[in-house]
């Protein structure tokens, strides 16, 4: 069976069938699938500065994240909304895709740590990427999380 066609885009302005594509995706998983009603819309994705890291599997959005930087050039580069399409889940792309953000950040912003905001029932999956917990775990939105840290330093086994 040959392997299904990827396509990968990075970029700050998304048109509006992307957007609502990315929203979409991200509602269905954390709004819907995990049961948790919270503000989605946050602004966030409207910012020039925010980057969009988008997976398309067979024509279909697949995976996404985004990248915030913090106006203070001494903070971490924020990794949020990580969100992989249930049909996409156990194949791999979860991996591929924080890669992609942790390469795209050591050459966007080289100087600058990264930092998430996990699901704490990931922490290994974070973990194997670098990360640590650098908060205990706390509940947002009523589901377990912990905070991550990855200096800029870490070299990826």
């Amino acid at each position: 069976m040959a392997p299904p066609e990827t396509t990968w885009h990075i970029g700050t302005a998304l048109d509006a069938t992307t957007l609502y594509e990315l929203l979409a995706l991200r509602v269905a998983v954390f709004v819907v699938e995990q049961r948790c009603a919270y503000q989605e819309l946050d602004g966030q994705d409207l910012l020039a500065t925010t980057q969009h890291l988008l997976v398309h599997r067979e024509g279909r959005l697949a995976a996404t994240l985004r990248l915030l930087a913090p106006s203070d050039p001494r903070e971490a580069i924020a990794i949020g909304r990580v969100v992989i399409a249930p049909a996409q889940r156990g194949s791999g792309l979860g991996h591929a895709l924080m890669q992609e953000a942790l390469q795209r950040i050591e050459t966007a912003w080289p100087e600058r740590d990264a930092y998430l905001s996990a699901q704490a029932h990931l922490q290994h999956f974070y973990a194997g990427h670098g990360f640590r917990a650098v908060t205990d775990v706390y509940l947002e939105d009523d589901i377990p999380h912990i905070g991550m840290h990855r200096p800029v330093a870490h070299q990826t086994p």
